[in-house]
This record gives structure tokens, C-alpha cells and sequence, in this order.
């Protein structure tokens, strides 16, 4: 596959098997991450992958434990792939996905969050190639803003100035895989003068 085709190709998605990922695959996506561009080249993001989907679960669960439906711009995603934006009755921002991945920054740091995205997109292009599934998902700031979420934090050794920026999720899809949506049109313009 060629670079565009893998961005071509990659879909977001949120109905996952239980069929767990190999470590090797877990291993190689993550380090995909750590080659993302990064602001100064200062390589600040910090990635921990949870190759276990109970803890996952729970994860997911703590992910969507604060969401603000009131924030939401648009509102319908997928028929065949639904979000928590159209599917208010999920329990878990991670849609059962086995595998997750969360990406931190430092919280004072003004590129934290574009380093994050720019790690998370790496990823699920990593992923895609190797067969895997796989969704970005926000909403990281708040999700270990509980005592059990400081605690995973503490125990996953993280340090004390860094937050949550984003998750990727990692699986095999249950399902068909998705068909690209057609692109938006007016979202490119090009000036030469």
C-alpha cells in the first residue's frame, strides 16, 4: 500500500470484536507515534498503551463520565459506525475496543495538544497497515480527573505536570468496514498571489 492509500483507506471505528491485538503490533503502532512531528523536536509525548480490555473498559467509562453533549457541533457521525454524539445510550467512549492507547503532554506547554494529535495520527495510519482498526478519541483531559483515574496515572508512573490529551483505540472491526464518506466540498482553496 502506498502512503495515500493508507490515508485513503483508514476509516474511525467505534464497533469492535473482542479478538485482542498482538503485542508486536501494539508495539510497533506506539513507536509509529513517537516519529510524529513534534514542536521543536522536543519528543515530549508520553504514550501508554493498555493491552487489556477490562481495563479499557473501564477507561471508556471514566472517558465518558463528564462528556458535555452541550459542546457538540453537528450531531450525526455514522449509521453503521455510531458515536457517543449519536448514540447517547454507550456507556464507553471506546466502543469496546481491546486496546487502548492514551497520549500525553505536558500541561503548561502551548504545542501539547497538537504533538498528541500529531502522535495519534501516525498511529492509526501504523495501524491501518498492519490490519488494524482504530479510532481517535478526545476527551482525555477529563478522563483521569477522578481518584481512580490519578491513581492509574500514578501507578502507570506519568508524570505530575503531564494530562491526557487523546486515546486511539485498537482492534479488529465487528462488521463490514466501512465505505469512505464522500468529501465535503469548499474546504480547499489555494492562493498563489
Amino acid at each position: 500500500m502506498t502512503l495515500t492509500e493508507i490515508i485513503q483507506g483508514r476509516r474511525s471505528i467505534r464497533k469492535y470484536t473482542d479478538r485482542q491485538i498482538p503485542r508486536e503490533d501494539l508495539e510497533a503502532i506506539i513507536e509509529a507515534g513517537t516519529y510524529a512531528p513534534n514542536a521543536g523536536g522536543g519528543q515530549r509525548a508520553v504514550i501508554v498503551g493498555v493491552r487489556n480490555a477490562e481495563l479499557a473498559a473501564g477507561i471508556g467509562r471514566m472517558n465518558l463520565a463528564h462528556f458535555d453533549r452541550s459542546r457538540l457541533e453537528g450531531g450525526y457521525v455514522s449509521a453503521e459506525q455510531p458515536s457517543v454524539i449519536d448514540e447517547p445510550t454507550l456507556k464507553s467512549g471506546f466502543y469496546g475496543a481491546p486496546t487502548v492507547c492514551a497520549i500525553f503532554g505536558p500541561v503548561n506547554f502551548l504545542y501539547s495538544i497538537p504533538d498528541a494529535f500529531c502522535c495519534a495520527e501516525n498511529m492509526v495510519l501504523a495501524a491501518y497497515e498492519r490490519g488494524i482498526a482504530s479510532c481517535i478519541v478526545a476527551r482525555g483531559e477529563e478522563t483521569f480527573d477522578s481518584p481512580e483515574g490519578q491513581e492509574l496515572l500514578r501507578k502507570w508512573g506519568v508524570p505530575a505536570h503531564y494530562v491526557c490529551r487523546c486515546f486511539v483505540l485498537l482492534g479488529y472491526v465487528d462488521g463490514e468496514y466501512p465505505l469512505p464518506k464522500p468529501r465535503e466540498r469548499g474546504r480547499i482553496l489555494i492562493v498563489e498571489g
